[in-house]
């Protein structure tokens, strides 16, 4: 009965011992702008679209979103990364040029780092590319994604878009 009663109780202890830590992890919340976080120098006239109606029959959707380094200094963008492997970003290099795919972070193939300068007062663009076929039929519905810019001190500027895929 001694040796029941004390597995009973290192059970009951293990539980309660979880309920604490998942009770502390729970309670842990993101820090706020100005609470240590930093804020990206990176501005952008515009950080979220709505697509609306996206009908799969009718294919990949884009959009462009403008992004300027409003510091005085250069900033190195290190990673660039989407929410989902539905949603792929390029991005425009200095001299016009195009670089990319960036897509989700551990899914598919590996996703390159972006490594690239933008330069203090430069303006570049974001190009999305979203593909309302990649989760099938069961894709319909609402969607939302965010694509991530993470510079070299591990600030982070979003964008996101929204839409309503139909079949």
């Amino acid at each position: 009965m001694n040796k029941t009663l004390s597995i009973v109780l290192v059970v009951f202890l293990a539980f309660l011992a979880l309920a604490f830590w998942g009770r502390k992890a729970q309670n842990t919340e993101p820090a706020e702008a100005g609470s240590g976080s930093q804020i990206s120098p990176l501005s952008a006239p515009e950080t979220s679209y709505d697509f609306g109606r996206i009908s799969m029959k009718d294919g990949l959707v884009e959009k462009t979103f403008v992004v300027t380094n409003s510091s005085s200094e250069d900033l190195f963008v290190e990673r660039i990364s989407t929410s989902c492997m539905c949603t792929i970003a390029f991005i425009t290099l200095a001299d016009g040029k195009e670089k990319g795919p960036y897509g989700m972070i551990g899914h598919g193939a590996s996703v390159p780092k972006a490594n690239e300068t933008i330069k203090a007062g430069e303006t570049r663009t974001v190009r999305v590319v979203f593909d309302p076929n990649a989760h099938g039929p069961a894709g319909v519905g609402k969607v939302e994604r965010i694509i991530y810019l993470e510079d070299s001190l591990g600030r982070i500027t979003e964008f996101s878009f929204s839409g309503l895929v139909t079949p």
